[in-house]
């Protein structure tokens, strides 16, 4: 409680003096409240399950000596990005409103021979295209390629994620999510499965869209085995080759 207490020290006061008062303020009451109030919303609040968002990380398998070769042969694919920009060094963009971003890949080894001597590739595996969503179910673009390379993988999970929505594993929803979950990270780690090993490469050019846009196809494939990495000269050359054989128009 708050009281207000006069001071007087006795005395001859002069006329006109003002009167001192001390406040004093009490605030034992005040802590009390607080202290229920806080026991009151511990007690009544109700915990919620957080809504976070289920990201599909590259597994930390690891690859023995004897199997890299292989891996790189048969089931590696190097993604690298490139975005068009004009003379001021802005993104360009389509009649649709989409940045110009041309998503060059090959499979395997690179190859940059040139036996004839005429100043281009014997044989250059390197393939273009752009990110394109679904028709539909169909896809398209670099999402076919990559959803065609992890297909078992995908056949796998939609199977899973089918039996999911039907309520087969139990009948409490949190369960079956938890299980769905647990069962799909581990179709995207069996190694018995054909699944692809890719690299992402961003040329100096590319966009941060661009970057942003190839992990999301890494999740929305359920692809657990990828890798960031810096382009190099020998990418380079194959894409310097890949324009000079089909030029843009």
């Amino acid at each position: 409680m708050a009281q207000i207490e006069q001071s007087d020290k006795g005395g001859k006061k002069k006329k006109g003096a003002q009167k001192k008062m001390s406040i004093h303020v009490d605030f034992t009451p005040m802590v009390d409240m607080n202290m229920l109030l806080i026991t009151f919303f511990m007690l009544c609040t109700t915990m919620i399950k957080s809504q976070t968002l289920t990201i599909s990380l590259p597994s930390n398998e690891k690859v023995e000596q004897n199997q890299m070769n292989k891996a790189k042969e048969s089931e590696a694919i190097t993604l690298i990005l490139t975005t068009d920009r004009n003379a001021n060094g802005d993104v360009k963009k389509d009649e649709n409103g989409r940045p110009m971003n041309t998503v060059y890949y090959f499979e395997g080894m690179p190859e940059v021979a040139d036996e004839n001597g005429d100043g281009l590739i014997d044989n250059n595996k390197l393939k273009a295209e752009h990110f394109v969503g679904n028709d539909g179910k169909i896809q398209q673009g670099i999402r076919k390629i990559l959803h065609d390379r992890n297909k078992q993988v995908l056949e796998k999970i939609d199977k899973e994620k089918a039996r999911w929505r039907a309520k087969e594993f139990s009948p409490n929803k949190d369960i079956n999510d938890s299980i769905y979950q647990a069962r799909a990270r581990e179709i995207r780690n069996d190694s018995t499965l054909t699944r692809p090993v890719v690299i992402i490469k961003a040329a100096p050019e590319a966009s941060w869209e661009s970057l942003i846009s190839a992990l999301d196809e890494m999740q929305i494939n359920q692809i657990s085995r990828y890798q960031i990495d810096n382009i190099n000269q020998v990418d380079s050359a194959l894409i310097i080759d890949y324009l000079r054989k089909n030029p843009k128009k």
